[in-house]
This record gives structure tokens, sequence and C-alpha cells, in this order.
């Protein structure tokens, strides 16, 4: 495969997501970039965030209901939906090999990751 040509727009979108934690869509990080770079199209936005997540540089976060989410933070960990106002956020946890552990007791395949969310109420919105 050829190397990938360097791309200011795309390091843009991957450093815009490194500095977040609320695990944004593909239109905010657009929104965003755009100050940046004014003439950038959604299609540009999109495509290099499917490129990115394919590359493993960013999380694509999809299932949550509604538009994926993104997240900069590639390192194994779980994320919690607000069922009330759909934001997305880390949810800080233990070892996960643990849960990895258990699941492969009863199962004679091989798991090579594991992909935790859980759903609720977040703090803000529990507050109102």
């Amino acid at each position: 495969m050829a190397a990938l040509k360097y791309s200011r727009q795309r390091e843009s979108i991957k450093e815009f997501l490194m500095t977040r934690k609320d695990h944004p869509t593909a239109d905010v990080v657009y929104e965003n970039v755009r100050k940046i770079y004014p003439n950038i199209s959604l299609g540009t936005v999109y495509r290099n965030l499917s490129l990115l997540s394919e590359l493993g540089e960013i999380q694509k976060l999809s299932n949550f209901g509604g538009a994926d989410h993104f997240d900069g933070c590639v390192t194994p960990h779980c994320h919690f939906m607000c069922k009330k106002c759909g934001q997305v956020l880390d949810l800080e946890t233990e070892d996960l090999n643990e849960v990895a552990e258990k699941a492969v007791k009863n199962f004679s395949g091989k798991i090579t990751e594991c992909d935790i969310r859980f759903f609720g109420i977040c703090p803000r919105c529990m507050n109102n």
C-alpha cells in the first residue's frame, strides 16, 4: 500500500478530536474545523473521519442512535450515552480484561476486542 499523503485538514480533524471528551458528531467536527479551514467541505470531513477510523487513529462510535460520534482516544475504554440529551461520554472503568476473561469462559471462539456501552441519564440531565 502506498504511503498516505500528509493532509493539514486531516491532521486538524485529528487534533480537534484529541482535545474533546464529548465525542462529537461529524457535523460538530465540520463546524469547528471550518473555523481554521473555511473552504473545507462536509464531504472532506466525512472522508477523513472514515479514513482516520480505518487507520485506527480515532474511534468511530456507531449504534448509539442517530449520527455516528467520534473519539480521539483509541485506548480501550467504555462509553456512556445519555438517553435524555444524547451526549456520549467516556466512562472510567477498571481493567476491561477482567470482563473479557469472564466472557471467554463460556465461548469456544476467540475474542479479539471488547466494546462496552452503557446507557442511562447523565449527571447534567439528572440535575435538571
